[in-house]
């Protein structure tokens, strides 16, 4: 889903960005730069510890590719080497983008991502339903078991507000135009766009860990 599309409507979107998850994967070969992934002109901050690779999987709750991506993306995590590590960062291409920003750092804070990550997208594009202000959020989560005070107070925090900030910053500096689009070591950036499917995106991911790996 391009960046550019998110101001038309959410069924001309569907209608209009459907294509983008089908295109044929280009012919087998070593990624491009240029084609394939892009090279940052100036790296982006990670948070991975020294010795380990990150790969940041930029997403949005509402974007129905990233709902679409969440299996493969899973199945993805649990076999990457040990080296590398994976970090979610929701953004927020729009203001009225940052309640799902907070949804997912107060998710991360309570340790509940693992839990809830599946349920939020299958809220939202199986049983339709919305979710993007705090009021129906907080009402979202308290059916879910969690207590919707403790949420709200999190919800509101400075450490929650500083987090969404500092996606939005990363997504900046990673120069994303679309979700879901993937991250590497602060130095690349790929897409389903750039590699013609996400199953390609994640070859490419793939293809640059290695060469982050031979330094």
């Amino acid at each position: 889903m391009q960046r550019r599309e998110f101001s038309v409507s959410a069924a001309a979107l569907a209608a209009a960005s459907a294509g983008a998850w089908t295109l044929p994967a280009q012919a087998q070969g070593a990624p491009r730069a240029g084609t394939d992934y892009l090279v940052l002109d100036k790296r982006a901050a990670v948070e991975a510890p020294d010795g380990k690779i990150e790969v940041v999987e930029f997403f949005w709750y509402s974007c129905v590719h990233c709902n679409r991506f969440e299996p493969a993306l899973e199945e993805w995590i649990k076999k990457a080497p040990k080296d590398v590590v994976v970090r979610r960062v929701p953004i927020a291409f729009r203001p009225d983008f940052e309640p799902q920003q907070r949804l997912y750092y107060v998710l991360e804070t309570m340790n509940k991502v693992e839990e809830l990550q599946k349920k939020v997208f299958h809220a939202i594009h199986v049983e339709k339903q919305i979710l993007n202000t705090p009021e129906l959020i907080a009402a979202w989560v308290e059916k879910q078991g969690i207590d919707k005070a403790k949420f709200t107070e999190l919800y509101n925090s400075f450490s929650v507000a500083t987090k969404a900030r500092k996606a939005t910053q990363l997504q900046d500096a990673y120069k994303v135009d679309g979700v879901p689009a993937l991250g590497i070591a602060g130095r690349f950036y790929t897409s389903g766009s750039l590699a013609q499917t996400m199953e390609r995106a994640l070859q490419v991911t793939d293809y640059l860990v290695g060469q982050v790996r031979k330094g």
